[in-house]
């Protein structure tokens, strides 16, 4: 594969998750595009088995490995999306799966990591180290890591996510203006990228983050990967992040038009929207992209908007706190 991925790596990915991956479904909204003036597209990738668009990348990582490689398991460490993603990828294939999350993951994301066969151990995200956890898992095993984001195959594979909305855009008539997807270690926008700058260079594609954690943002304005010290409290569990992946970044910053950021009131308005309006339920992190079409972040009256929206494992608690208002 070449130092950086192309439509083609891509394309191999879509091949080898073809039999596995749902193709999500494009949603739209007559009333909303009324309202907005524009033409708004998701991507309802929270209807993706395990419930988000991490099964994509996972996949296209596990069922590479070599049969020796197989057999010492996998590990693997996430706040829950990427659990689930690797979670259910090895048990098709039949691997033993070791994952790493933090205690205060949304128990519906823990629930579904075990119930998909996995060893979840938990740590506190305060003061544990998530990575000497795997790294020692791995000692002991021989278990070969798979990363959330930092991997070539992990972002071509979620990448795919993105072929997939090109070509169903292309069927819709509908050629984009601007892609807008959440963004944690940038594997996703990443991927999509690749694809967009191929089939579609005069689409503008935004990664979209949460007030306090756009890590990636402040990266792309400056041109080099920054640190960010995070402390501000987000229900954005899925995007929480203090630096973009170096492999991430090396795309991000040649395919990307930028970043947008978004409050948690306006996430939480995207969700109720992506409810009442589109009759999906989306996770906070998977929201943070319609918040920033709906709130305005970029042109949005005569333009074709395309929106990912990523997960949909939200605990029920705190999905009704959304639609109760406790987030305005």
């Amino acid at each position: 594969m070449s130092p950086i991925p192309t439509i083609s790596d891509v394309e191999a990915a879509a091949e080898r998750l073809s039999d596995y991956a749902i193709q999500t479904p494009v949603l739209e909204s007559e009333r909303v595009n009324d309202q907005l003036g524009c033409r708004l597209l998701i991507k309802a990738e929270n209807l993706q088995r395990t419930g988000s668009f991490k099964f994509r990348g996972a996949f296209n990582m596990i069922s590479g490995l070599a049969e020796e490689e197989r057999s010492n398991g996998v590990v693997a460490f996430s706040s829950g999306n990427h659990a689930q993603g690797v979670a259910a990828a090895a048990k098709i294939l039949g691997i033993k799966a070791s994952i790493v999350m933090p205690a205060d993951a949304p128990q519906i994301k823990i629930d579904n990591t075990r119930g998909d066969g996995a060893d979840v151990v938990l740590y506190n995200r305060t003061d544990g180290n998530r990575v000497a956890i795997a790294e020692e898992i791995i000692a002991k095993t021989g278990a070969i890591l798979i990363p959330p984001y930092n991997a070539h195959e992990i972002m071509v594979g979620q990448g795919t996510l993105g072929l997939e909305f090109f070509q169903q855009n292309k069927e819709m008539g509908a050629s984009l203006d601007y892609l807008l997807g959440p963004c944690s270690g940038g594997g996703m926008i990443g991927g999509s990228a690749i694809v967009f700058s191929d089939r579609s260079p005069a689409t503008e594609v935004y990664a979209v983050e949460p007030v306090g954690y756009d890590d990636t943002t402040l990266s792309l304005a400056k041109g080099e990967r920054v640190q960010i010290k995070p402390g501000t409290p987000s229900f954005c569990d899925a995007l929480l992040l203090e630096t973009p992946g170096e492999i991430t970044f090396a795309v991000n910053k040649e395919l990307l038009a930028g970043g947008l950021v978004v409050s948690q009131a306006e996430t939480a308005e995207a969700m109720k929207t992506a409810f009442q309006e589109y009759k999906i339920v989306v996770e906070p992190g998977g929201a943070v992209a319609l918040a920033a079409a709906l709130s305005g972040k970029i042109k949005v009256r005569g333009s074709k908007i395309g929106v990912i929206c990523t997960g949909g494992n939200v605990d029920a608690a705190t999905f009704k706190d959304v639609l109760d208002g406790k987030y305005d």
